[in-house]
């Protein structure tokens, strides 16, 4: 019998999810089927319900449902508890329903495959939202010493305080950055509504690495900005998200998938 699985959002037409899945339900011999789901905004929990009624083993959840798939839980890993948000769905055998998050292990993934191990290196994460909130367990984990800057500093403050006893983390308003860091992480979407968040130049050097979350055929704005502060390198998200697919396929199916040949054809289909 065929699992099903599934990815929910709104939108959700622009989801890269379903491909990702079923290349890596192919190359792992999985038999498996993973569809797109769109959810009217306030009939979520309903859509749910009715997928996992239906037969559903697992799904997925993008925005504006993140914060709700954690409501809605009956169990939550200990990533997703300190998230706030869920990304990963999985139906136990109970039939209780367990909620993980994989962006931050989908994000260090991506950003030690770009620019090398994180140990004891300082990273700014630009952004105080669920973006950041998800990945900081995972960057703090993986040994980076991170400082938070946010157009809101109270906000960054708040998010710092909650993850303090994990690891190196603190707040520092944005005026106040004055030295270069090894990694930049930009985790707002601002460059997606055509913005860039105003930064100091002094965070960057020539050995400075940049990361953005979003991801796009074209350089991001983001890195962008940072090309032309004079980075060593800089790589958007996409890695990301075939990151976080495939540990969220690792939790449903117990198989590592490659990454590297997915993330080519999905190179390819964006430049076409």
């Amino acid at each position: 019998m065929t699992d099903k699985y599934a990815v929910f959002g709104n939108p959700i037409a622009q989801s890269k999810s379903p491909f990702i899945h079923t290349d890596f339900a192919a190359q792992t011999q999985q038999n498996l089927s993973y569809e797109a789901i769109l959810a009217g905004v306030d009939q979520f929990p309903q859509s749910l319900r009715l997928f996992f009624g239906q037969g559903g083993k697992g799904a997925n959840v993008t925005a504006p449902f993140k914060q709700q798939a954690f409501e809605l839980c009956d169990e939550l890993s200990e990533l997703a508890q300190l998230s706030g948000a869920v990304n990963t769905l999985i139906k136990l055998a109970d039939g209780r329903i367990r909620g993980d998050n994989t962006d931050g292990v989908g994000l260090v993934t991506d950003v030690e495959a770009h620019f090398g191990e994180l140990t004891h290196k300082r990273v700014l994460l630009v952004g105080a939202g669920g973006a950041a909130r998800g990945c900081l367990k995972p960057l703090l984990d993986a040994g980076a010493k991170v400082t938070l800057c946010n157009r809101t500093f109270t906000k960054a403050q708040a998010l710092a305080a909650i993850f303090a006893d994990i690891g190196d983390v603190n707040a520092c308003e944005i005026a106040q950055l004055s030295q270069p860091f090894d990694v930049v992480i930009n985790s707002t979407s601002a460059g997606l509504a055509g913005e860039l968040i105003t930064l100091p130049s002094e965070i960057i050097n020539a050995q400075t690495h940049c990361y953005d979350m979003t991801y796009s055929a074209q350089t991001t704005l983001f890195n962008q900005w940072a090309g032309a502060q004079g980075a060593k390198s800089v790589a958007d998200g996409l890695g990301m998200l075939v990151g976080q697919a495939a540990q969220s396929f690792y939790v449903w199916r117990g198989v590592k998938p490659n990454m590297s040949d997915t993330m080519a054809q999905l190179r390819l289909q964006m430049a076409q």
